[in-house]
């Protein structure tokens, strides 16, 4: 019998679910470093992929809480973007079905931009509803961040394609006609929220980037607006755009001394 070469395994390790499998049986008894490597490198996988299932079922607990009381259209809720000194604060509501499943969804800032944009994708492909909503930044200069991530969150939710019975945000308590659960670090708790953090930082990305090409001085392409040590010293050398937030320090102190 024609011995298998290590790319060959590899392919075939590929299909392999269980660890039951004779295949991986057989594979064990291979002396070849190279094959050792290899199932240990298949054991790590499914290992990572056990956790990340795991991870997802304890994220799912607020939305079975809910489902099992009979209610079907459970909204998750966040916010990004109060931080930064340029751009919108932007506001998410993603309403998902009983069945979604996918195993590493996180809070969005624990996500590679890439994740983030391939996990923004499905969410929106496969959820009930999705809404965003920015408020820009001389609102939330009128109005202050606080008040202003509160409206960006009331209008995403308004928004929605289907009426939702229970909303669970991110640490923010909010007075609209429907039960509201705010959660602590609800985005990493929630799997309903955390897909609106992820909605709602790629939509206000995405939106920074095109920002970016308006004006290439500030970096926003990278910076997103954030306070970086760059884009403090391009707004020290070309001023501010209409998209800065004049009430936020160092910006309110540019703007004084003008």
């Amino acid at each position: 019998m024609k011995v298998q070469t290590i790319a060959e395994i590899e392919q075939q390790l590929i299909g392999i679910k269980d660890e039951s499998d004779p295949i991986i049986q057989k594979l064990q008894q291979d002396e070849r470093k190279g094959v050792q490597q290899l199932i240990h490198k298949w054991y790590r996988k499914k290992e990572q992929e056990r956790q990340l299932q795991e991870k997802f079922l304890e994220m799912n607990v607020y939305e079975n809480k809910w489902r099992l009381q009979g209610y079907k259209y459970i909204a998750g809720v966040d916010e990004v973007g109060r931080g930064p000194l340029a751009g919108p604060v932007a506001a998410a509501a993603v309403i998902l079905p009983k069945d979604f499943y996918l195993p590493g969804i996180n809070d969005s800032k624990k996500l590679s931009e890439k994740k983030r944009i391939e996990y923004d994708e499905i969410i929106r492909r496969d959820a009930i509803a999705v809404s965003v909503a920015l408020i820009d930044a001389v609102e939330v200069d009128s109005i202050n961040i606080y008040e202003a991530t509160k409206k960006a969150m009331k209008a995403a939710i308004a928004s929605l394609a289907s009426k939702p019975e229970v909303l669970l945000v991110d640490a923010m308590k909010l007075e609209t006609p429907y039960i509201v659960e705010p959660i602590i670090k609800g985005d990493a708790k929630s799997v309903s929220i955390a897909a609106a953090s992820i909605v709602a930082k790629v939509a206000r990305d995405s939106l920074m980037i095109e920002l970016s090409a308006e004006f290439p001085e500030y970096g926003f392409e990278n910076n997103m607006g954030y306070g970086t040590k760059e884009h403090i010293q391009a707004v020290e050398r070309y001023g501010i755009t209409p998209y800065h937030r004049k009430s936020f320090a160092p910006i309110k102190n540019m703007v004084r001394n003008e």
